[in-house]
Formats: structure tokens, C-alpha cells, sequence
């Protein structure tokens, strides 16, 4: 692609009418924005950004607003009666205008939009997609010249989304939430990389790399190359029918690596390419993980986590982050001290190559996510989603050196729920090892809820997270002897569930806000001295890879949420509604006593 310019303007009403969008209430500048390179650094060659200026008009308003991509509507309010309708949903009409310079078939990439997309290139449907948090393209031929797009995004009632297997973690925030990038197709196309590096005793390192090659012409031979670094990689030719695809290897051998590390996060590039017709380029990191004895090793070494679960969100902007928000992100998990963190949904990639970069280990949730121990993929079309999600979520992330690990499930109950969820994460844990052998599976259990014996649906899972409440929704106003000796109790009824297996405290925590006493259930200071005796005796554990504290940052959630069962423990307790307030900071950043106490703590982790 020689040149793309995103142009805004006014639209003709007719076809604005057509679709249902109204005309825009007092035009739009008309000065074109400046091209840049995407947020997203690694992906196919030849992409530029398709971030602003757009318009959007939210139904039933008939007037439309400037906005740059990506944008949630519906975030600026997520608590009380008006956070309670926001939360329902809406519909929404997103627009912009392009030029090309040159006819041919081009892809416009949308990195999520939450739920339903429906995409219309010049008045015509070109794609429609259900999910956030799932990459989807509209492809179509464009001829040299100005060209309108158009993203209808629905994402009315959570409710059926969960019964369709969709389920909202946890604020239900719309419209396009992550980039949105514009490209020229070639003859070809190269992508969807692996990169698996296996440690020698002698030092070196041999690199495995693999990639998805497709034909987008008639039949023929096609000779990938590639770069690792310095290093050339040596594919074969495949020989493609028209419109067919084929995976193709390369593996080298480097004498003495720069290795990835919390420590020591180095980076260096990855090129594919089909000379003259497509290319890939991504930054990645040497690294070998390898799970044996309930322990985790990072390049020979053993790994102990420590660190805080995040929730992909910026107040008033919902998950539609901005790269400052990705970048504030990562400095408040460096405050703390964390080398790791957990997400219970895909991260935005922007953020993952951040974490690469800072050397931050992600316990990565992909596939359908459900509220604890509750499971809704229970028919065989949902099921087949659902593995089609893991699929795509793995192929997308597996590059990035930060992913540690793939969570399949967020908070099972004891063996699995009822509709077949140990049959899917039987499955599901089978097509990852096969999609990526190089990472642990693991699952996260509900920690009131776990089984006295791990049965059928734990078979190829390696790694057990565990969310463990203990001082908080169970045994609130035990003392601290007591606390000690139940969290002790619970850690040892965990291990005996999971013999042999890695195992990682997911979840701990508590509310904290200046609303209550600070020491008082709630407060500042009991949040700060409840993590540090949890931190305190989970860091004496050998057999222990790791402690995630819930949560980095307070963040929303369903509005009408006022703190759970903690309020049948507490019934005075003061709590935001529709606020979770676990966060070591708060939901506009600030830190909170506890954020002090626990980077203290963790400088002590070995």
C-alpha cells in the first residue's frame, strides 16, 4: 500500500439514511488527521492507523459527536441509577472516511468491538462479528479514491450475552474499544507466528518458528523468509492451490542468547515475509518455560510470582484504553514490585508488547469467562465458540514472551459445572498444548469450592490457580491466630487437590475506601494488614509459585453489585455500588496504603 489518507467529512444524507445514521449536527473539521503507525507495533507489514477522527451517534440521540478510536460510548458513567441504564446498552453508529490511492483488496482490522459488529464500506455490508476481545477483519475491494465506512456496534443486554456464552467481566462497556487499522492485501499473506526456544546444557538455544502461509493467488509454490534478530531463518517452499494456506518451519540455533526475563526483559525482532508481496514484524523474547514438581521455571530457574491482577480499564474511557492508560498500567504494576499479573480476559496486544518490554509475566485468561462457578457453554454449538475462542486468543498472543501461562477457566467449582464444562476443558486444555506446548494450561478454582480430588477435568491442566478469601467473605472477625491457622488449613486442603501440580494463589484480597474506619472491615489500614498476612505466610511455602493480589486498581463493574456476601458479615460496611474497591489504587489511580506494604513485602520474595 503506497499511501492511505483518513479523511472525515460530511456524508451525503441519503446514504446516511440508508443506514440508519443521521446527519451530523453542525459538520466536522475537514482537515485530515496525520498518519501514524498503529499502537499495536507487531503484526502484518503495511498497516496504518484508522484512530480519528470518526464520528459516532448513539441511538436515540439523532446527533453525532467527534471521537478518535477507539471509544466506548457509554463509559464516562458507571455507577448509580444512570450507571445502571448505561450498563443495559446500547447501539451505536460509528463513522469514518477514507482514501486510498491505488484500487485493490484491502483489510480493515478491528482489534475488538463489544458485542455485535456489523461493518458497511460504501453503503454496503462487508462483515458482521459477535464478541469483544476477538480480532475480526471486513476485506473488500476499494478502488483509488474516498471511501465511507460505517460500524454499527450493539451491545444491549448482558443478560443474553451470558446466556450466549458471552458473559461481561465485569462493567459492560461498548462500541469499538481497541484499534482499528487499514491495509492493502497482496498475493499473499503471512502470519499467525510461533516462537518456541528450548535451552541446551551447553548454553546455547535452538529456536523453533512457525507461520501460517496463505495463497491469495492462483496455484503455485511460494518461498517464505525470515529473520530472528540477526539470524536468518531458512523456510521450505510450499506449494499452495489457489486460496489455500500451509504452515511452514524454520529452526535455528543461537550460541549464546540474550534470554527474557522479569530481569532482564531483552527483545528482539521477528521478520516473515513472501518477498515483494506481504510481511510480518513483531518484537519477541528468548525464553524457556518448563513445569515439573509443582514448580515453575523461568530459563532454569525457579519462578515465584508476585504481583496483582489487572482489569483492562481507565476511568471515563472504560477498556477503550489509550496508550497513557496502558503505560499507567504498567508503571503501578512496577510500584508494587510485581513481575506478574493475571487478566481473566485477552489483553489488548498494545499492552501485552508493553509488558514485554517491562518484563511482566501474565497468567493469561482466553476463551469464554463466567462468574465464579457458574458455567454457560452447555450446548455443542456454545462449546465449539467457545474452543474457537481459545483458538483465536492463542494464535494471537503466543509470540509475546510475557504470556506465562493460558487460564481457562475463572473461578470452577469443585469438578466442573454441570453441562459438560469438564469435557470442554478436557478439550480445550488438549487444543493448547497442541497451538502452543511451550506454555503451561492452567485453571483457576474457586477457593470455598475446590474438590476434595481433581477429577477428569484437571487431566491436562498443568497449572491450579486458587482465589483465596480467607480474612475477608470467609472468617472476617477471626483474630489473627485463627486467620493464620485458616489460611494454613485451606493452602494445605489446595495442595492435597492438586498433587504434583503448579500452583498460584489468584486471587486475595479486600475492599478498602475512606469510608470506614481505617481499621475496620473495609478500611485502608485493615485491607494493608489483611494482604500482608496472606503475603506473609505464602511466601514461606516451597511448594508456592506465586501470590496475585485482586486487585492492581479499583474498577467497575455491574452497578447494581454492593460488595457481595461480605455485607451479611459487615452489614454496616460503606461501599461504592457498582465500584469494586479491592484495587491497591484507586479507581483514579491513587495509590492506597496497602500498595506500600505489599512492594515492601514482595522485595522479599524469592
Amino acid at each position: 500500500m503506497r499511501r492511505v489518507r483518513v479523511l472525515v467529512g460530511a456524508l451525503a444524507a441519503a446514504a446516511l439514511a440508508a443506514l440508519g445514521y443521521g446527519a451530523l449536527a453542525g459538520g466536522m473539521p475537514a482537515r485530515d488527521p496525520v498518519l501514524h503507525a498503529p499502537v499495536i507495533a507487531g503484526g502484518p507489514t503495511g498497516r496504518v492507523a484508522l484512530d480519528g477522527r470518526w464520528s459516532v451517534r448513539v441511538l436515540p440521540s439523532r446527533t453525532a459527536r467527534a471521537v478518535h478510536i477507539p471509544y466506548s460510548p457509554n463509559a464516562g458513567v458507571v455507577s448509580g441509577a444512570a450507571g445502571e441504564a448505561s450498563f443495559e446498552g446500547s447501539v451505536a453508529w460509528y463513522r469514518t472516511a477514507l482514501n486510498v490511492a491505488a484500487a485493490g483488496e484491502y483489510a480493515i482490522r478491528f482489534e475488538s468491538v463489544n458485542h455485535r459488529a456489523s461493518v458497511f464500506v460504501d453503503g454496503r455490508l462487508v462483515t458482521r462479528h459477535t464478541g469483544a476481545y476477538l480480532p475480526f477483519e471486513a476485506r473488500t475491494h476499494l478502488a483509488a479514491g474516498r471511501h465511507v465506512v460505517l460500524v454499527r456496534a450493539d451491545w444491549r443486554s448482558p443478560e443474553a450475552m451470558q446466556a450466549a456464552a458471552w458473559h461481561r467481566t465485569w462493567f459492560n462497556f461498548g462500541g469499538i474499544d481497541r484499534e482499528v487499522t487499514l491495509r492493502r492485501l497482496g498475493p499473499s499473506e503471512v502470519d499467525a507466528p510461533s516462537i518456541v526456544t528450548r535451552l541446551l546444557p551447553d548454553g546455547s538455544a535452538v529456536v523453533d518458528v512457525t507461520a501460517r502461509v496463505r495463497n491469495r493467488s492462483g496455484a503455485r509454490t511460494i518461498a517464505p523468509q525470515g529473520k530472528l534478530g540477526s539470524h536468518a531463518l531458512r523456510f521450505p517452499a510450499v506449494a499452495l492451490r489457489a486460496g489455500g494456506s500451509g504452515w511452514v518451519r524454520a529452526q535455528v540455533r543461537i550460541a549464546q542468547p540474550r534470554l527474557w526475563s522479569p530481569v532482564e526483559p531483552a527483545l528482539q525482532t521477528l521478520q516473515l515475509s513472501v518477498p515483494g508481496e506481504s510481511g510480518w514484524r513483531s518484537k519477541v523474547g528468548l525464553r524457556e518455560i518448563r513445569w515439573a514438581g509443582g514448580q515453575l521455571l523461568l530459563n532454569g530457574r525457579r519462578l515465584v510470582l508476585h504481583g496483582a491482577s489487572l482489569q483492562e480499564e481507565a476511568r471515563g474511557r472504560g477498556d477503550a484504553l489509550r496508550p497513557a492508560d496502558m503505560d499507567a498500567i504498567v508503571r503501578r504494576l512496577k510500584a508494587i514490585g510485581a513481575n506478574a499479573t493475571r487478566s481473566q480476559h485477552p489483553l489488548n496486544p498494545a499492552l501485552l508488547e508493553r509488558l514485554d518490554a517491562a518484563g511482566i509475566l501474565v497468567w493469561q485468561g482466553i476463551g469464554p469467562v463466567d462468574s465464579p462457578g457458574a458455567w454457560t457453554s452447555t450446548t455443542a454449538a456454545l462449546r465449539r465458540q467457545g474452543l474457537r475462542r481459545v483458538r483465536l486468543n492463542v494464535v494471537q498472543a503466543r509470540t509475546h514472551p510475557s504470556v506465562l501461562a493460558w487460564n481457562l477457566a475463572n473461578e470452577a467449582a469443585n469438578n466442573g459445572h454441570a453441562g459438560g464444562q469438564a469435557q470442554f476443558i478436557d478439550s480445550a486444555a488438549q487444543l493448547v498444548h497442541r497451538l502452543d506446548p511451550a506454555r503451561p494450561v492452567a485453571v483457576d478454582v474457586w477457593g470455598t469450592h475446590m474438590p476434595a480430588r481433581a477429577g477428569f477435568m484437571y487431566r491436562h491442566v498443568d497449572a491450579i490457580g486458587g482465589t483465596n478469601y480467607e480474612g475477608w467473605y470467609d472468617d472476617l472477625h477471626a483474630d489473627p491466630a485463627t486467620l493464620d491457622r485458616r489460611i494454613a488449613e485451606w493452602l494445605g486442603r489446595w495442595r492435597a487437590a492438586f498433587p504434583g501440580r503448579v500452583l498460584v494463589v489468584t486471587e486475595f484480597g479486600a475492599e478498602a475506601n475512606t469510608l470506614n474506619a481505617a481499621t475496620a472491615p473495609g478500611g485502608l489500614r485493615f485491607q494493608a494488614n489483611l494482604l500482608a498476612r496472606h503475603i506473609a505466610i505464602y511466601r514461606a511455602q516451597p511448594w508456592l509459585s506465586g501470590m496475585l493480589v485482586w486487585n492492581l486498581q479499583d474498577f467497575a463493574l455491574s452497578p447494581d453489585f454492593a460488595g457481595g456476601s461480605i455485607r451479611r458479615e459487615a452489614p454496616t460496611i460503606a461501599l461504592v455500588r457498582g465500584i469494586n474497591q479491592k484495587g491497591l489504587f484507586t479507581y483514579d489511580g491513587r495509590p492506597k496504603p496497602a500498595a506500600a506494604v505489599v512492594r515492601r513485602l514482595y522485595a522479599e520474595v524469592r
